[in-house]
């Protein structure tokens, strides 16, 4: 007669399970004001483009900056933001990233120029860096193992409430104050989430951590910073043959190239190379990646979509996006069900096609398309993401030990915002490109010295024809036409993105429903050899 088993105990302490929920929802609020404050930023980047004493009159180029100054430096510190929680604490970092992030979002508010605004951003991505992580690694900390599906489900739904609450919230804003007071509203929500976290959310570390890896991190900062800036000057200048354009472009990739090569030496790297030879592990964060990239570059320009050509409001456009939030909320906690029943690879590749023809339904908006059909694709966007990032994200946490959680959120978020910056900057360079090129010829009336302004953006040709008077009317009919035709060719582009990441996951991405006998084999798949 054979001895029952007896139970494994429970890794998390009674009190702290008791409470998880509570914890749950804290760490969502901290998640909330990181994605709050893009969202946001999306609706007011046509107010910023404006002339003073309304915006600021950055350019497309600087518009680009200073949403990737943010991601730049987030992305670049994410790893050793990881590193640090699981050496210092996880809680201890949360409250230095809100407190960062919080003093960043008041000094942007008060930014007197684009420079200013590109820098403040820069220490709101420091703060950032040190909060998604830690909500990650917290979160599988006080859950469960077979909880934490579910939990993250829920985590990624926040992401859901941020994109909804974003839009409307910076466009009731704009309706009433000045352009500044969309990132002056982080204040007192850091200020409520620092008290919380003090209050409930317990603290815990790597009882092994690895030295932190400065010349990695400043080797993968450096080396993002000149890629992208190359892209973004390419777009810019129509021309990604210039000599500034290659050398920066190429500069960035060697930087990056070397930073790989000194990772795979280093006894303390940032990025455990050896993670990645995991084959299931590697497809999900390639999946998260390529997916940011098509999906960020996109929302860029569905901004100027929506309020350039259509003519809405930000709160208008804030209210056109609520279907893209409300499907990430409703699927995203759900998507674990439909992971249960038909596995990680056929969820995760269904969402990746459906965001790829929503991208592709871009095609078909013009001037006058009925504005129903843009909900459409919203919702169906928002319902491919939450199919994706949900089960990916699961794979990757349960990838790699419960003490590695600060490591491994960090590589998830980081390869989430690389993905996002270079999608910022290649579609967005592409959009530029291509508006320039649609746009040029009709440039000829006006003085040498102002087309080339004229040719950046849509928003750089219309405010120059509202200076003509009636004269520039007919700027205004070729801009919107320039644009839409440059809207397509972007869209068509990150359709391919998404296309490609989805045959990533049918190739690499488990496809078979765990069940109670495959469980520990799949576990076992997903575990990166340590």
């Amino acid at each position: 007669m054979t001895t029952p088993a007896v139970p494994a105990p429970p890794r998390i302490p009674e009190a702290v399970h008791r409470r998880r929920w509570a914890i749950l929802g804290v760490l969502m609020l901290s998640l909330l004001i990181v994605v709050l404050d893009n969202s946001i930023l999306n609706v007011a980047i046509k107010t910023i483009s404006t002339p003073a004493p309304t915006g600021l009159g950055a350019t497309q180029g600087e518009l680009e900056w200073a949403i990737n100054a943010y991601t730049l430096v987030f992305a670049g510190l994410l790893f050793t933001a990881g590193l640090l929680g699981d050496r210092l604490g996880r809680k201890k970092v949360l409250v230095f990233g809100l407190v960062v992030f919080g003093l960043g979002s008041a000094l942007a508010a008060e930014s007197g120029s684009p420079l200013q605004l590109i820098i403040f951003r820069a220490i709101m991505g420091i703060g950032a860096a040190f909060v998604m992580p830690a909500t990650l690694a917290v979160l599988m900390n006080v859950f469960e193992r077979d909880e934490q599906p579910k939990a993250i489900g829920i985590w990624a739904g926040g992401v859901g409430i941020a994109i909804a609450i974003g839009p409307i919230t910076g466009g009731l804003l704009l309706d009433h104050f000045w352009w500044g007071s969309v990132f002056l509203v982080n204040v007192p929500i850091v200020i409520i989430a620092v008290v919380l976290m003090l209050a409930l959310v317990p603290d815990s570390r790597d009882p092994n951590p690895g030295r932190i890896d400065l010349v990695g991190v400043a080797l993968s900062v450096v080396g993002l910073v000149l890629l992208v800036y190359g892209i973004i000057k390419g777009g810019q200048l129509a021309d990604f043959t210039d000599p500034a354009v290659l050398l920066t472009s190429v500069a960035g990739l060697v930087v990056l190239v070397g930073f790989v090569l000194y990772e795979k030496r280093s006894d303390h790297p940032s990025i455990d190379i050896t993670y990645f030879k995991n084959k299931v592990f590697s497809a999900a964060i390639a999946a998260i990646a390529l997916v940011f990239f098509a999906l960020m570059g996109v929302t860029f320009f569905s901004v100027f979509y929506t309020q350039s050509v259509r003519g809405y409001s930000p709160l208008q456009t804030g209210l056109l996006m609520l279907p893209l939030a409300a499907a990430q909320l409703i699927f995203a906690p759900r998507a674990r069900l439909v992971v249960d029943r038909f596995g990680v690879r056929a969820t995760t590749t269904g969402g990746l096609v459906i965001l790829a023809a929503m991208l592709a339904a871009f095609t078909i908006l013009d001037a006058g398309t009925p504005i129903w059909i843009l909900e459409v694709i919203f919702f169906l966007m928002g319902t491919g993401m939450a199919h994706v990032m949900t089960p990916t994200s699961v794979v990757i946490m349960q990838a790699l030990p419960r003490e590695k959680a600060g490591s491994a959120s960090a590589l998830s978020n980081t390869f989430r915002q690389v993905g996002g910056a270079l999608g910022i900057a290649v579609l967005g360079s592409v959009l530029s490109t291509a508006y320039r090129s649609g746009i040029e010829d009709k440039l000829g009336l006006l003085p040498a010295g102002l087309r080339h302004t004229a040719g950046e953006s849509i928003e750089a040709t219309l405010g120059i024809a509202a200076k003509l008077g009636p004269r520039g009317d007919v700027l205004v009919g070729a801009a919107n036409d320039s644009f839409l035709h440059a809207m397509h060719v972007t869209a068509l582009c990150g359709a391919g993105i998404a296309l490609v990441s989805a045959v990533v996951t049918v190739l690499f991405l488990p496809g078979r429903p765990p069940g109670t006998a495959a469980e520990e084999s799949t576990e076992e798949t997903v575990r990166v050899s340590r």
